[in-house]
């Protein structure tokens, strides 16, 4: 059995709206992401490592979700971005904190995983090490879209909180939530792996960092189960929320403990989402705001979704 979720961050309250112009290319990019590697991990070329890692990198490349290319614009205006990935059998890990010139954050903490030592690095030296292992960079610049400018625009303007204005599509608040991106994958070998990427929070303070990079918070892989979390996350900090779960999955369900991360990052302002998936080969996609983008490959068998229907 070989799995592969992804998700595309989760957000809003009340009753689904339904789709903006932008969201069926959301849900494209996840269901060639999902097939393609999908196949690939069936035919055993990819590890769930490797997986995780390009189905990271896709969504990294598409400018509708917050991450890579796409990533939302902080108090300054500028874009700043944290990612990580944790490998089960070994409990190896990477993390990138606050990078500006990385297209792929994930391909760097990748790298720090696959190095060994240290576990994470920060800003200008995480940038300085992907460029030295002759991973790519690009101009800032490059990694700004129209979208993120007239979200960070209507931030400032109306004084807003940070965040406020994330999946805000075409600057009209048709979804206001968080973009996180990231995928749990179970290989042909038992292999589990998790790892998630962001851009942050719209106008989110200079050095603030979020749930994605910290190992345990955002984003956690062991021998039975891999994490990613989506969601405020200062909140999943509080709770340690990925690692949380693989803790209470060790005598109760998969969907129980998933359900139970959720219900303890809510009082703190932390209501979001999660994937993850077992040794087993069970897999869950639980969330508790309005919408989450999400996407399933199960044995060649694909479903997405952003709101409480889901498509094949």
């Amino acid at each position: 059995m070989v799995i592969l979720a992804v998700h595309g961050g989760a957000g809003g309250d009340g009753p689904w709206r339904g789709m903006t112009d932008a969201d069926p290319q959301r849900l494209n990019c996840m269901r060639l992401l999902l097939s393609d590697l999908g196949a690939r991990l069936n035919n055993g070329e990819l590890s769930a490592l490797e997986a995780v890692t390009q189905a990271v990198e896709a969504m990294e490349d598409e400018a509708l979700f917050n991450a890579g290319r796409g990533s939302v614009l902080d108090a300054s205006g500028a874009i700043t971005m944290d990612a990580s990935i944790m490998r089960g059998e070994d409990q190896a890990a990477g993390a990138v904190v606050g990078v500006s010139k990385a297209r792929h954050p994930i391909r760097i903490a990748h790298q720090l995983l696959e190095e060994g030592w240290p576990v994470m690095l920060n800003g200008e030296a995480a940038d300085a090490y992907g460029v030295a292992k002759g991973l790519e960079a690009v101009e800032p610049e490059w990694l700004v879209t129209e979208l993120r400018r007239a979200q960070w625009a209507k931030w400032k303007a109306n004084k807003s909180a940070p965040g406020s204005t994330d999946e805000d599509d075409e600057a009209m608040l048709d979804h206001d939530g968080m973009g996180t991106v990231g995928a749990v994958a179970l290989d042909r070998k038992g292999r589990l792996a998790a790892a998630t990427s962001t851009g942050g929070m719209t106008g989110k303070p200079d050095g603030r960092i979020g749930d994605t990079p910290i190992i345990g918070a955002g984003t956690w892989a062991d021998k039975d189960v891999a994490v990613s979390c989506t969601g405020v996350g200062e909140a999943f900090i509080r709770t340690c929320a990925a690692r949380s779960l693989a803790a209470y999955h060790t005598s109760e369900s998969l969907l129980e403990s998933g359900q139970r991360v959720l219900d303890e990052v809510a009082p703190y302002g932390g209501r979001g989402g999660l994937i993850a998936v077992n040794a087993s080969g069970e897999v869950i996609v639980p969330f508790q705001t309005m919408l989450m983008y999400r996407g399933t490959y199960v044995n060649g068998a694909i479903e997405v979704g952003i709101g409480p229907q889901t498509y094949d």
